[in-house]
């Protein structure tokens, strides 16, 4: 199973990039860049406050709920690309599901501590408590580790609706012809499958930790 998963991630994060890629070299009808776009649909929905900043790297695309800020990987911040438009309304949805206190949002964030202690801590009390013999160390990193799962699972939705919402932007304000929807989709897409891969991988870990810790049944001698 975690051969297939590790597989599937690498087809699946190829398959984002060259999506990515193709329509990084296809401009969009309107020729706007990515951080024109997100600023219109900002201020359309009375987000003034909310910045648009350039972040280093490529696919590094985020909103950050903390400063306020839809923070722009370099080929899209300055890019008039079909997929600077489809990733800049896609991170702008992120930034209205904040303002518009969405449910699944607010209930991610509160996961995120625990996540993060269980991604850092969990992996280290497994092995810890296999190398030394306890059990119930092992065990409790597995069920902090069962966290990240758990904030992956969360994710999907929030990311779905994000998608939705970039489209329906799009769609509504004019910035895509409807021969652009399609490409736009195809980007958001393969993004999506991105955390479906990552949620896959996370319960092959926890399957893994488990059979170490034999919970699935005494092994025969």
């Amino acid at each position: 199973f975690c051969p297939l998963v590790f597989v599937a991630s690498l087809a699946i994060q190829g398959g984002l990039q060259a999506t990515f890629a193709r329509y990084s070299r296809v401009a969009n009808s309107r020729g706007l860049t990515g951080a024109e776009v997100a600023r219109a649909i900002l201020d359309a929905h009375g987000l003034t406050h909310v910045r648009v900043e350039p972040v280093p790297g490529a696919l590094t695309d985020h909103y950050d709920p903390q400063a306020k800020a839809v923070r722009l990987s370099e080929p899209s911040y300055a890019s008039p690309s079909l997929a600077a438009l489809a990733v800049a309304a896609h991170e702008v949805g992120h930034a209205v599901q904040d303002a518009r206190g969405y449910a699944w949002l607010r209930v991610r964030a509160s996961l995120l501590p625990a996540a993060s202690l269980g991604s850092n801590l969990g992996p280290i009390l497994v092995l810890a408590g296999l190398f030394l013999g306890a059990l119930g160390l092992a065990k409790l990193g597995l069920y902090l580790y069962l966290a990240v799962a758990l904030f992956q699972l969360i994710t999907l939705p929030v990311e779905f609706d994000a998608s939705k919402r970039a489209l329906e932007f799009l769609r509504r304000m004019g910035f895509r012809r409807p021969e652009e929807q399609g490409p736009a989709r195809q980007v958001l897409t393969w993004a999506a499958l991105t955390y479906v891969a990552a949620l896959a991988g996370s319960l092959a870990t926890i399957l893994y930790y488990a059979s170490l810790l034999g919970l699935f049944g005494r092994r025969e001698e």
